[in-house]
């Protein structure tokens, strides 16, 4: 089988303030870019038998400057849907909503178009999207590659593992870092996390 390697797009400016980004799009920063690049060292020696990106700029000028194929541009790989939430920082929500935790409560929704997503809405998606890539894995026709945002991938993360998507709570995935999926005796295991190009 190939493996199920998660790209997280580099720094952009709302990376350093902590805020929320969901449909914001927002380009990566100077830093940003300079870790994208970085990312082509820890890539180095796959086989990429498809690469997939949310449609984000953030995530495609990572694609792009971490040396990969041209990717197929995936909606499912959007980042969760904060709704009013987007632009806050975690401190901002705790002040309206105590207590609150996106991987329990999820996002309440803005408005039209802002509907926000809970964690069954953004397993639901993962799970879709992870039926379509499960053929190409299965086939091992070289590995699968998808970049996109840190708490989207960790959701895809633990349902490609078979666990709820609030175990993604546990799996922190920082800027421009890869996690690799695999498989170790016909169970989905894995294989690196967080691995970041020292340069």
């Amino acid at each position: 089988m190939g493996d199920l390697v998660l790209v997280r797009h580099g720094e952009t400016a709302w990376t350093i303030t902590g805020q929320h980004a969901s449909y914001t799009d927002l380009p990566l920063t100077p830093e940003g870019e300079r870790q994208a690049r970085g990312l082509g060292v820890v890539l180095s020696g796959l086989h990429f038998g498809r690469v997939l990106s949310s449609p984000r700029i953030r995530a495609r000028q990572t694609a792009r400057l971490a040396g990969l194929p041209a990717p197929e541009l995936r909606d499912d790989l959007r980042e969760w849907d904060y709704g009013c939430y987007e632009g806050l920082r975690t401190t901002n929500i705790f002040r309206r909503r105590p207590g609150w935790s996106l991987w329990r409560d999820g996002a309440p929704a803005e408005g039209p178009g802002r509907p926000g997503e809970s964690p069954i809405q953004v397993g639901e998606r993962a799970d879709r999207l992870l039926r379509d890539l499960r053929a190409d894995l299965v086939a091992d026709h070289g590995d699968v590659v998808v970049v996109g945002h840190g708490h989207f991938l960790r959701v895809l993360a633990v349902r490609h593992l078979g666990l709820p998507t609030a175990c993604g709570a546990v799996f922190h995935l920082a800027p421009a870092a890869v996690g690799r999926l695999g498989t170790h005796r016909g169970r989905p295991v894995v294989l690196g996390w967080n691995d970041r190009s020292s340069g």
